[in-house]
């Protein structure tokens, strides 16, 4: 047997590695399995694993030899031990094969291997070793020839360095020793190795996919195996780069390829589609037909059926009907006898000996009600018993039994063991600390929680016992236990507390006539005579004149209360409260609401004067005795002032507090919001006494005098608007705003003489103003002056030629029917204002009424040429186009427009609208879709955009234009219409409110509002839903202006504008 160059061994023992005939050495470990130098890791450690190991017995390892010279030698040729051959001849008789050992190897020069002799072994050096053998690490010829001792001889090894760790030998170690004598990365030793942690399941897929299928049937003879031959080497920075590479091809490729394949599968798609459509598009055209149904039949359609039977549509539970006695009786009737039979159950309701033999009588009358009777007579039996038992226990209530049973019903819902955990806890609490009383009251309330308000009763008087001059046990037994012991509660509580306020006013509370509660309070005054609380509880129950002398007497024991001083004053006469005050600021000289109730008192009484002495000397007495001047609370008791209704009193502290603590260059901005504050609290007379102050303050700021107009005009009256602008236009002569709101002002109150006596005022004050002149225009042609009105225009084209003035000229001659004189005067504005975009399309709508198209066609395009920027000439230009019939050219002027305008959302939903119109639907909703990707936060756009799509897709795109425009009013009454076609009208209606709350100047809104009323609501809805809309006064919106712009209209009031919208707006479907 000879040893090959491979790999080095070390001895072992058989108790590691199983018995001998299993084999000592793996037949993989032959020469002809595993190479010799260029062999893997991992057979490497396959050979070490089987043929290493430990040994327990030191004694039998002493014996051998270990030739392990690894370390005494500088060769990196290794040995290995093939599998033994048999032992020889002789010895197979003589000795069990356990008594054989190699243990003797010599090498010749010449030769490679080594040969290994078997030698016997005595049966007493093996006896804790049943089979050992050497396994030999075998050296180069020159190391065994050369014993010089080597340079790293000596040499303390390196940290952490094991000897025989890196070939994965562990000999000549013990069991202890394993652990640490290893490195954390060396491979495991099967025969010692820890348990392995369970796998998941997936990973124990993932470790059987990483396993190489080198089958046939997984073999292809172009592409190879089918799996990755390399996926065990290691992955270097060579395969991430390879795989970068072939990564951006494959994404170059998958690009190229990208148009064919989406148009492939689009084509599938439709196709798809085409032989399996959708049921919302299998009911297209029905759907489309219901446009065409009228209300009236909506509402005649009938509801949808359940075609289950009644049974099954109204599951119920079985209900079981008692038979009658009558019933029982007759089918008893026939078949009487004398006893009742044993097996029938009747005769369990009775006991044994209580039935009479007479209560079945042949005549077959059956009574059932006897029976009951005589159930309760047995129990009224078995309860006199139980109380009268011989122990003499009478807590069982004969009469109320079934009734008390009821009330024991626990009414606490939670876990029992956390009751008995509460128990033992508070029970703990109360034994350590007996004079704490909230674990007491805790206890109590624990067992009235889970219903043994007895066990709690008892419990807190136990408590009150031990604390007796604890104010809540005595209060918490009072509420536990019924009025009539209550009453004798409080009394205990008050001999041992008769300084309790608390008790008293229990003690009070629980007395039930009036009498008795002043009896109470009066006995608690005499033990507690400074008490605030109780002076008040028992003043209020006194007449007025008892009540007096009560406070007269609080005031002296109480000096230092404001309330009961305050209280005193109000029930005493004129000259009584004035002392009585004077004394109340003596004992408390630092409280405010004693000046201002002497304000109040002073003004009440006629004094008027007095008040501002008095308010004046407040402050200074307060700020000499260190009060600090709070405006807020000064401003709250000027709010309260009003109202009470002392109007004087609160101007006059607004007068002398506005200006406390703000600085000179914030004034007027602070005294603003002091007045919208005001304002928004309905203190009117508070905002109006601030408005005062600041126009006295600044008098010329025209910003204030418009603040406080629309104020009074919002808040006030006609007179005191009046007498304001008044004020405002001696002070601000140059404020055409103001002399414009006095002669409205007049001029809606009738009183046309005065509004043109205040417009001349004006023309004094602002000669060639272009406001006053066309208001003045306003004002004739409205009340039928029109050659007053056409002078008045003449003056002022002579005097103050602008372009509103040109276009105010044409626009009275066109609604008087005198076109031609009004063309005439829009041409001289033209050639004076060309780039005034009202006068060209005024000039063309003319046109377009005389019927001559093509000359308002080149007005249109002229203007377009002079003012590119105006949206409604290209509009008017695209209309005139679509009207003669050329849509083609209709498209090319929104276009234009648009190139000219770019992200205008008006003429995108013009373009969108004329596709529309042309019956071009696929088209309008592509322009749509531009559109909205040009103009995102469009709600014009958005709003239409809602109702192109069909009706299941409406409530999604409305949620979208929601997200983009949430505050857009155009949106919100798409929204609101949305409601209305879905029939919700209480949801319809909040959102048209919220519409018109947030844009009121939209007179769409308005419009479709005042119809879904008209349809669904009530007179007072209508009438309220008009009167908002005349308020606002609103002036925009596609269908309001089409009506209010309308030349015939030009008369028409806001209200009759409503009615004309109102009537010709399509109801949304």
């Amino acid at each position: 047997m000879s040893l090959t160059p491979d790999k080095a061994m070390s001895t072992t023992c058989q108790d590691d590695i199983g018995p001998y005939d299993e084999g000592h050495v793996s037949p993989r470990t032959d020469a002809t399995s595993i190479s010799t130098r260029n062999s893997t890791q991992k057979a490497r450690r396959e050979m070490h694993t089987q043929i290493g190991g430990g040994t327990r017995d030191r004694e039998a390892h002493n014996r051998v030899v270990d030739y392990e010279l690894q370390e005494e030698t500088t060769s990196t040729e290794a040995w290995s031990l093939p599998a033994p051959g048999p032992p020889p001849e002789g010895t197979q008789g003589m000795m069990s094969p356990s008594a054989l050992m190699p243990v003797r190897a010599h090498q010749t020069p010449s030769s490679t291997e080594i040969d290994v002799q078997w030698l016997p072994v005595r049966p007493e050096e093996i006896q804790n070793c049943k089979q050992c053998y050497v396994v030999i690490m075998a050296v180069p010829p020159a190391a065994l020839v050369n014993r010089n001792k080597k340079h790293f001889m000596g040499v303390p090894a390196p940290l952490g360095y094991v000897a025989g760790v890196g070939r994965g030998a562990t000999g000549f170690t013990t069991r202890s020793d394993i652990g640490p004598a290893r490195d954390a990365n060396d491979v495991s030793d099967d025969r010692h190795a820890p348990p392995s942690k369970r796998k998941k399941g997936h990973q124990k897929e993932e470790e059987e996919d990483d396993d190489e299928d080198l089958n046939d049937s997984n073999y292809d003879e172009f592409s190879g195996y089918g799996g990755s031959l390399f996926s065990k080497d290691p992955y270097d920075k060579d395969d991430e780069e390879a795989d970068a590479i072939y990564e951006a091809i494959d994404k170059r490729m998958d690009e190229k390829r990208k148009e064919y394949r989406e148009k492939r599968l689009k084509e599938e798609l439709e196709r798809y589609r085409q032989e399996r459509p959708k049921i919302q598009q299998q009911f297209s055209d029905l759907k489309r037909g219901l446009v065409t149904v009228s209300e009236d039949e909506w509402r005649n359609v009938p509801e949808v059926g359940d075609a289950r039977n009644r049974k099954a549509r109204n599951p119920r539970g079985e209900k079981f009907t008692p038979l009658p006695d009558s019933v029982l009786a007759r089918n008893l009737g026939g078949d009487t006898s004398a006893s009742i039979d044993p097996t029938s159950g009747l005769a369990s309701a009775f006991p044994s000996g209580s039935v009479t033999p007479g209560m079945l009588t042949p005549t077959g009358d059956l009574d059932l009600r006897k029976i009951g009777q005589a159930r309760n007579t047995l129990m009224n039996v078995k309860l006199s018993q139980v109380s009268d038992s011989v122990e003499g226990q009478t807590v069982v209530d004969p009469k109320g039994y079934l009734t008390d049973l009821q009330s024991m019903i626990p009414t606490y819902g939670g876990d029992i063991n956390d009751i008995k955990k509460a128990r033992l806890l508070l029970k703990s609490v109360r034994e350590t600390n007996p004079n704490h009383p909230p674990a007491w009251i805790a206890s109590a309330r624990l067992e009235e929680v889970t219903g043994k308000v007895q066990a709690a009763r008892n419990l807190i008087m136990k408590g009150c016992e031990v604390n007796p001059k604890s104010e809540d046990l005595w209060l918490e037994a009072a509420r536990l236990q019924p009025p009539d012991t209550a009453r004798a509660v409080i009394a205990q509580a008050v001999r041992h507390i008769p300084t309790s306020v608390r008790i008293w006013i229990r003690a009070a509370d629980l007395e039930q006539e009036t009498k008795a509660k002043r009896r109470v309070y009066r006995k608690a005054l005499e033990h507690i005579p400074n008490s605030v609380r109780l002076w008040k509880a028992a003043v209020e129950l006194e007449e007025p004149e008892d009540a007096r002398i009560l406070l007269s007497r609080a005031v002296e024991c109480c000096p230092t209360s404001v309330d009961l001083w305050l209280a005193l004053a109000r029930l005493e006469t004129y000259e009584n409260a004035r002392k009585v005050l004077n004394k109340a600021r003596e004992n408390i000289p630092t409280d405010r609401q004693i000046w201002t109730t002497a304000a109040k008192l002073e003004e009440a009484n006629g004094n008027k004067y007095m008040v501002d002495k008095i308010i004046e000397r407040a402050i200074s007495s307060l700020t000499a005795n260190g009060v600090e001047i709070n405006r807020e609370h000064w401003f709250k008791e000027a709010i309260e002032a009003e109202k009470s209704g002392s109007v004087h009193c609160c101007q006059v502290l607004i007068r002398h507090i506005i200006g406390v603590g703000v600085e000179e260059e914030d004034r007027k901005h602070t005294w603003m919001e002091d007045a919208d504050a005001c304002a928004a609290q309905n203190a009117y007379e508070c905002a109006r006494a601030i408005y005062a102050h600041a126009l006295a303050t600044y008098p010329s700021k025209k910003s204030i005098w418009l603040r406080a107009a629309y104020f009074e005009k919002n808040h006030g009256t006609r007179e005191s608007l009046e007498a304001l602008l008044q004020r405002a236009v001696a002070h601000c002569p140059k404020s055409e705003v103001l002399w414009l709101m006095g002669a409205k002002s007049k001029w809606l109150a009738g009183d046309v003489p005065a509004a043109r006596g205040i417009l001349s005022l004006a023309f004094q004050a602002n000669p060639n103003s272009e406001e006053i002149w066309l208001a003045a225009v306003k004002l004739e042609s409205e009340n039928s002056e029109y050659e007053r009105a056409r002078r008045l225009l003449a003056k002022a084209r002579a005097s103050a030629p602008t372009p509103r003035v040109m276009m105010k000229s044409a626009k009275l001659e066109w609604a008087l029917d005198s076109l031609d004189q009004a063309l005439r005067l829009l041409d001289e504005a033209i050639k004076v204002f060309p780039d005034f975009p009202k006068l060209w399309l005024m000039k063309g709508q003319i046109e377009e009424q005389q019927g001559r198209v093509e000359k308002a066609f080149e007005t249109y395009s002229a203007g377009i040429k002079k003012c590119p920027n105006s949206v409604p000439l290209w509009k008017l230009l695209s209309s005139l186009e679509e009207r003669r019939g050329m849509l083609t050219k209709a498209r090319s002027v929104l276009e234009k427009g648009r190139l000219r305008n770019p992200k205008c959302p008006d003429l995108w939903l013009e373009a969108v609208r004329v596709e529309f119109r042309s019956g071009l639907r696929d088209i309008s909703n592509t322009q749509m879709a531009k559109a909205l990707q040009e103009c995102p936060n469009s709600g014009v756009l958005w709003a239409e955009a809602i109702f192109l799509e069909l009706r299941p897709q409406r409530k999604t795109k409305s949620v979208d234009a929601l997200k983009k425009c949430e505050h857009d009013p155009h949106v919100l009454l798409a929204v609101s219409k949305l409601f209305w076609c879905e029939r919700r009208i209480q949801k319809c209606r909040e959102w048209f409110n919220r519409t018109v709350k947030i844009e009121p100047d939209l007179g769409d809104a308005w419009a479709y509002f005042y119809k879904f009323e008209l349809l669904n609501g009530t007179e007072e809805q209508q009438e309220e839903v008009k009167k908002r809309c005349v308020a606002a006064e609103p002036h925009h919106g596609e269908h309001w202006c089409r009506v209010s712009k309308n030349i015939r209209n030009w008369r028409f009031g806001t209200e009759h504008i409503l009615a004309l919208v109102a009537k010709d707006l399509p109801i949304p479907v």
